[in-house]
Parts: C-alpha cells; sequence; structure tokens
C-alpha cells in the first residue's frame, strides 16, 4: 500500500515549524518576529510584537497589486522593511513559517537585508 505524499509533505512542514518554534523559546524572546507565509497565489509577511503577539507591519502581493512569484516576493520583502524601519524595528527573528529556505522565501529574506533589517 502506498503512502499518501501529501500527508507526509504536510506532517514534513508542521515538524520543521516546530523546530523553529522550540528554538525560538530558547533564544530571542526579545525580538519581533518576521513571519513569511507563502500560498500558490499570494505571498504574505508580517512582523508580529514579541510580547503580545500584535500585528506591528503586514505586507502582501494582495496590498503591493503584485502576483506571488519572485518578483512579488522581493517587493513584499522590501516594503516590510522600508515599514519596519518606519517603526525603528532593526533586528527581527525569520519565522519561514515551516517553508523551505529557498524560491520565494528566500527572496523576501534577501530583500529585507538589503534594504537594512537583521536577522
Amino acid at each position: 500500500m502506498a503512502k499518501n505524499i501529501n500527508i507526509d509533505r504536510k506532517a514534513n512542514k508542521t515538524n520543521r515549524h516546530y523546530r523553529f518554534l522550540k528554538k525560538l523559546t530558547r533564544d530571542a524572546n526579545d525580538k519581533p518576529r518576521l513571519i513569511v507565509t507563502k500560498t500558490n497565489a499570494h505571498i504574505y509577511a508580517q512582523i508580529l510584537d514579541p510580547v503580545d503577539n500584535h500585528v506591528l507591519v503586514y505586507v502582501s502581493t494582495m496590498n503591493l497589486k503584485k502576483t506571488g512569484n519572485i518578483e512579488g516576493a522581493t517587493a513584499v520583502g522590501n516594503a516590510v522593511a522600508e515599514k519596519a524601519k518606519t517603526l525603528n524595528i532593526e533586528n527581527v527573528v525569520f519565522d519561514r513559517n515551516g517553508q523551505k529556505y529557498h524560491g520565494q522565501v528566500k527572496a523576501v529574506a534577501d530583500a529585507a537585508r538589503e534594504k537594512g533589517l537583521k536577522f
């Protein structure tokens, strides 16, 4: 009997995210989190306050009228870094939300680093 590949993918993503959350509670409780969420059509990035878990900055490809490709991911990374600068946020913890670090997620991270966010 063959395994269901989609169940394995979901389990792998969940395991990757839990590994990150364990490390987060151990290391960086005082820094805001830059969370990147990716769907088939769009890319979302938000910065959460570490104490109250309130959203400080939110940007998506829907807000920017872009598509969810590499160019859209770069635009999201640039926009989230610029909005973070206006709130005097320089250091964040990058939370890729269980996604693998390549493609669109990497483009968001690289663009945010180029605009001055440190993680």
